[in-house]
């Protein structure tokens, strides 16, 4: 059994248990759930720099990444340091992830903020609404080109928009044609962690304009490589182990954003 597989093993069990403890109709009458989502489409439109800054504690691949961080200081230093979203991981047993986290973030930034996960169920799309998500992850490689269709039609339904992640050419076809859309191109492989920051130029040509695209895993501090990127059509790029990584990742956050800036004004 694969990393992946694991971790889906695992996410059944847990959706099982979270529905036994909060079911839907208890979900509904969460605080969050009734407030307007903050647009992540139009963040990155009015951006620039298009950063979607990630708090990742552990990886799979890498272990912990950073243990000595709280996730509100992280949070807030990177809404300051001018990020267009937050992406907050929520899985447990392989990220060290926590729904306390993301709701912990939702009371102290207005700052888009993404539920990373792995989405298998509506039931979680209606949990994410409860957190205070304004985005959610949409996985091809785990999902049906229907049960895209289906979950991303919820969402919109419920005010939040969608991030269709594909990894392979054979995944471009489960992209939906809801308005509130997103296709990040991840760079890492789901199945072995392996990751090839080339991979998403390989896709981009093959993907509409109409979508928003944006690049995932493999991000580094090489400005000029994100530049290249931008002129090739991606307007967003999901960060995370990059910041973790450092003592301080708003500020690493922070440095990477003004350095992009001093880039393209030159």
């Amino acid at each position: 059994m694969n990393i992946l597989d694991k971790i889906l093993f695992l996410k059944q069990k847990e959706i099982f248990i979270n529905k036994e403890f909060y079911p839907i109709k208890k979900l509904e009458k969460f605080l969050f759930f009734e407030r307007k989502c903050i647009s992540l489409i139009k963040k990155i439109k009015k951006t620039k720099t298009g950063i979607i800054a990630e708090f990742k504690c552990k990886s799979p691949s890498k272990g912990i990444i950073n243990k000595n961080v709280l996730v509100e200081k992280v949070v807030k230093d990177y809404e300051s340091a001018g990020a267009s979203g937050i992406s907050i991981l929520t899985e447990r047993y392989f990220f060290y992830g926590k729904n306390e986290d993301f709701i912990k973030s939702r009371s102290i930034v207005s700052t888009p903020l993404l539920r990373k996960d792995f989405i298998l169920d509506e039931y979680q799309i209606i949990e994410s609404k409860s957190m205070g998500a304004d985005v959610i992850l949409l996985i091809a490689e785990i999902l049906s080109k229907k049960q895209i269709k289906n979950f991303a039609s919820l969402a919109e339904s419920i005010d939040l928009e969608v991030i269709i992640e594909i990894h392979k050419e054979n995944e471009i076809d489960k992209i939906t044609g809801n308005k509130n859309i997103i296709v990040g191109i991840n760079n890492r492989n789901l199945r072995t962690f392996i990751v090839n920051p080339e991979h998403c130029l390989k896709l981009s040509s093959k993907i509409s304009n109409h979508h928003i695209k944006i690049a995932e895993s493999g991000i580094s501090d090489n400005i000029q490589k994100i530049v290249f990127l931008q002129k090739q059509g991606f307007k967003g790029f999901l960060i995370g182990e990059h910041f973790m990584k450092t003592n301080d990742p708003g500020k690493s956050c922070k440095n990477m954003i003004e350095a992009l800036k001093v880039i393209q004004e030159q």
